[in-house]
């Protein structure tokens, strides 16, 4: 264990015997680093917050402060963090609040880039980038393998499913499909994220069906949108990422989808 003589670090913290607390950092009670753990300097991490082995926390960051609520009165809640995440400067994640679930989750193997922000209760997936500066508005969920691009933001409750990209400056309002590409302001469906799906390996036979599939639930007017959804459940049983797709769509049907513009 490295802990800087200018570090502060409470007595309930638990840490494991490699990890490295750098300058001019603060870790406080309840938390816990996990090995291979690395604070650079300047972190603060204030209260109840896990971090997973192998993640690194850039200068300037606050990971675990208090949710940004009116109605957070001092209760415990916590944030959770997983391994081998990059952390950069400026960054902020929140803890859940007692309204809420309680808890705010990250997965793996993610990086959040310069001024990330994630707010109280979100859900945020695996293999993940935040480009600088985007933003998750409290209760969000973000699956696994997205990108969210520079100045984006996601509404609170917002959810963006796994493997899409959202582009620089998006205000992202409504939820993104797996796979969608959404891009603009406010945020507008422009597609399904082809680099995404060919970087995962995806042959081009298979993304021509994607493609095929994502015209017929999407760009077709001849069919209301609730009739295009069962159709294309039938005709893409085979195809799991559609299937995804339509119980992503099915699972809250109260929320206001991204769609293309008319």
């Amino acid at each position: 264990m490295s802990i800087h003589a200018t570090a502060l670090v409470d007595a309930g913290a638990v840490i494991a015997d490699d990890v490295e607390v750098g300058p001019w950092c603060t870790v406080g009670p309840g938390v816990t680093l996990e090995a291979g753990v690395r604070l650079v300097s300047h972190v603060v991490i204030p209260r109840d917050t896990t971090v997973g082995t192998g993640t690194v926390i850039h200068p300037f960051a606050v990971i675990g402060g208090d949710p940004q609520h009116t109605g957070y009165k001092g209760e415990r809640v916590t944030l959770k963090i997983g391994a081998r995440n990059t952390i950069r400067e400026h960054s902020t994640f929140n803890r859940g609040t007692p309204q809420g679930s309680g808890e705010t989750i990250i997965g793996s193997d993610n990086l959040f880039m310069t001024g990330a922000h994630v707010g109280h209760d979100c859900i945020v997936g695996s293999n993940i980038t935040f480009a600088n500066n985007a933003t998750l508005g409290g209760h969000a969920e973000i699956g696994d393998r997205v990108f969210l691009g520079g100045l984006s933001a996601v509404h609170q409750f917002g959810r963006v499913g796994q493997g899409a990209i959202v582009g620089g400056l998006a205000a992202v309002t409504r939820d993104v499909i797996p796979y969608g590409s959404a891009w603009g302001n406010h945020a507008r469906l422009r597609g399904l994220n082809l680099i995404g799906l060919k970087r995962k390996g995806y042959d081009k036979a298979a993304v021509r069906r994607l493609l095929a599939a994502y015209r017929d639930l999407f760009e077709r007017k001849d069919q209301p949108f609730a009739q295009r959804i069962d159709a294309a459940a039938q005709t893409y049983a085979d195809l799991p990422e559609i299937v995804e797709i339509i119980t992503f769509i099915r699972r809250d049907t109260r929320r206001p989808l991204c769609l293309p513009e008319d």
